[in-house]
């Protein structure tokens, strides 16, 4: 039986305080990914962080000036199920939709899911296309980064020791925007995606003024392709110009899910599915 010494700190302030001071520390809040890594013994720390008990820390908001502000403990079923973002963010509410299953959602938090920084995710690509950010927290203060640049690779993000993921921040939506998000699964609905394809496309009397096309659970790291259609039309020709350049962009981890050649391939095929359902059907 492995034992623990659990804290449970009433506020993030405090949070932060525990782990600059301890040492073999981690953090814990729906814990649907770390509890495995324990139980398999990829990490046996000494102390753990419970963060359930810091109120407020799950609360949603919205601002039309200042956009989505999302506590890191609110968990992907909040968010999925949040009217602001089933209003103004409906590619955020997909891909939190498809992710796992609803006790998985109800359990994970969307702060965890971002620190923990899986390659194989939904929410992350979704979020990179809708150029998010995230606030970080530590004894020393608050600072932000956009969400791309805090994602390192496959595990790996930018947060220090003595930091905490505290709020997820997403841009006010411009208007004409539409998105969708693709999740291509090889086995279970409920599985990890092979690949996720976040499409985001804004036009005006048929000209490009935006397209932000983010491939996830494919590369370390979302891959983002499509801002150099800006000004052009969309045509069919453009999409599929698109689609091949994301196939060579990314970088696939050859896996259990596919080969490098056919992860490519299937990006090739979901971008263009997904930038053409953006101009037929695409949510607005």
């Amino acid at each position: 039986m492995r034992r623990f010494e659990i804290l449970e700190p009433k506020s993030i302030k405090e949070a932060c305080r525990i782990l600059s001071e301890k040492e073999d520390v981690k953090v814990i809040a729906g814990g649907t990914a770390l509890l495995i890594l324990i139980k398999h013994g990829v990490f046996v720390p000494k102390t753990l962080v419970n963060l359930k008990k810091i109120k407020g820390a799950e609360e949603i908001t919205y601002n039309p000036t200042e956009g989505l502000r999302v506590g890191a403990l609110a968990s992907i079923y909040d968010v999925e199920s949040a009217p602001a973002v089933r209003e103004h963010y409906p590619l955020l509410a997909q891909a939190c939709h498809v992710v796992a299953n609803i006790r998985i959602r109800n359990m994970a938090t969307i702060g965890g899911n971002l620190a923990h920084a899986d390659n194989q995710s939904d929410p992350p690509a979704a979020l990179v296309a809708l150029n998010a950010s995230v606030e970080l927290t530590s004894r020393n203060g608050v600072r932000t980064s956009k969400l791309a640049d805090f994602l390192l690779g496959s595990y790996e993000t930018t947060l220090e020791q003595d930091e905490l993921l505290s709020a997820l921040l997403v841009p006010p939506p411009l208007p004409g925007t539409r998105c969708t998000y693709i999740k291509f699964t090889t086995r279970s609905s409920e599985d990890r995606p092979c690949a996720g394809i976040a499409a985001l496309v804004r036009c005006s009397n048929g000209i490009c003024e935006e397209a932000r096309v983010a491939v996830g659970a494919v590369s370390p790291v979302p891959v983002v392709v499509g801002e150099k259609v800006t000004g052009k039309k969309l045509t069919a020709d453009l999409i599929k110009e698109l689609a091949q350049e994301a196939g060579e962009l990314v970088d696939p981890i050859e896996d259990l899910r596919g080969t490098v050649d056919y992860k490519r391939q299937l990006v090739k095929v979901l971008v263009r599915r997904a930038l053409t359902g953006c101009i037929v059907e695409g949510v607005v």
